[in-house]
């Protein structure tokens, strides 16, 4: 694994409940602001295997970004389990919601 991975994962690990990061964040956080799909790469492979709360990783418009429509549905259902509001049109306020990193 590279050292990139592992910060990557470690970011992830720590975002706390009722809070999310955007895919960009996240690979600035790691080390390189040009990773973004990267990151969703990582998250795709290593989200069972690490137990990420992958969940709390959605896109700079702040908009679910999975194309699976069972994915993007159990996405919705954990982020408002934990107390994050999803608009009708399926956004989250990054004001509110984005940790701060």
């Amino acid at each position: 694994m590279t050292p990139f991975t592992e910060k990557v994962i470690n970011v992830i690990r720590n975002i706390p409940e009722g809070k999310v990061m955007t895919y960009g964040q996240i690979a600035r956080a790691a080390g390189n602001p040009k990773a973004a799909r990267q990151v969703v790469r990582i998250l795709h492979t290593m989200s069972s295997k690490y137990n990420l709360p992958w969940h709390r990783v959605i896109n700079i418009k702040g908009q679910i970004a999975i194309k699976s429509e069972e994915a993007r549905y159990e996405q919705m259902v954990n982020l408002q389990a934990e107390g994050i509001e999803i608009s009708e049109k399926g956004t989250i306020d990054l004001k509110k919601y984005q940790l701060k990193h």
